[in-house]
């Protein structure tokens, strides 16, 4: 972690982490993206929620190695804790795919509709472009320095899907993984191009928050049983506060129904 990355992190909401994924790591998720694809059909993404003009998949810690590796990487999750502090856990890991020619743009949100409380950002997102981001195919529109603001874009706005006048696209070429402090102003625009535009999400909340979904409901027990201790740490699977907090699920999109 950079004095220059934490900057931007800071002083945006998010950083811009070019290429980070190197190439053996980057064909393995988007491999084992395609087969779960294939396999899950028109139920893919079903254990969370599904979306207008997109493929998406849910779940993903209990379908591969590969996904509990990657939610566990020092430089990320160093950086996450710059935004939330030493205390927090994976909320949720899924893949979200712009369908070509799709003319669905998501409205600006917070992730979960969380808004900064007296102990700070609740919080954080992360973006693996597993393919290049580019002007026109569903790239995401931030407006830098509204984490800051304590409020959300529903609030303020009379149309959230309208193009905002700060907002800026993140482009960035396929492995590149963006950190975003998740209370940005944030939301995936338009795909008008011939192929499929995907992207894994990483998304961690503060301890005390509620998990989008509840890890330990959704691992089988087998899986639970064979994950090291640091991604059983972050899963919070042995902590009785999220069983507290996360057992009835709060399953909160910042707009999906």
């Amino acid at each position: 972690m950079t004095s220059a990355q934490i900057e931007q992190l800071d002083r945006l909401g998010y950083v811009v982490l070019e290429r980070f994924m190197n190439d053996d790591l980057l064909q393995s998720v988007r491999r084992r993206v395609d087969e779960l694809f294939e396999e899950e059909g028109d139920a893919a993404g079903s254990e969370f929620k599904q979306e207008e003009q997109t493929r998406r998949l849910a779940n993903l810690v209990e379908k591969g190695e590969v996904f509990q590796r990657v939610i566990v990487m020092p430089e990320i999750v160093e950086l996450i804790a710059h935004v939330l502090g030493p205390e927090f856990k994976l909320s949720s890991l899924n893949v979200r795919s712009a369908n070509p020619h799709s003319t669905a743009t998501q409205p600006l949100h917070a992730d979960m509709g969380a808004i900064a409380d007296e102990k700070g950002f609740q919080v954080c997102n992360t973006v693996w472009m597993l393919d290049a981001f580019t002007e026109d195919n569903g790239a995401i529109r931030v407006v830098p320095g509204s984490h800051q603001w304590r409020k959300l874009p529903q609030q303020e706005l009379a149309d959230p899907k309208a193009q905002h006048p700060d907002e800026v696209l993140v482009t960035a070429p396929a492995g590149t993984v963006v950190v975003m402090n998740a209370h940005a102003w944030h939301g995936g625009t338009a795909n008008r191009t011939d192929a499929h535009r995907r992207a894994m999400h990483g998304f961690y909340c503060r301890r005390d928050v509620p998990q989008q979904q509840y890890q330990k409901r959704l691992l089988r027990p087998e899986t639970q049983a064979a994950l090291p201790a640091d991604v059983r740490k972050i899963l919070a699977l042995d902590d009785p506060l999220n069983d507290e907090l996360s057992a009835t699920g709060s399953g909160r999109s910042g707009f999906l129904k």
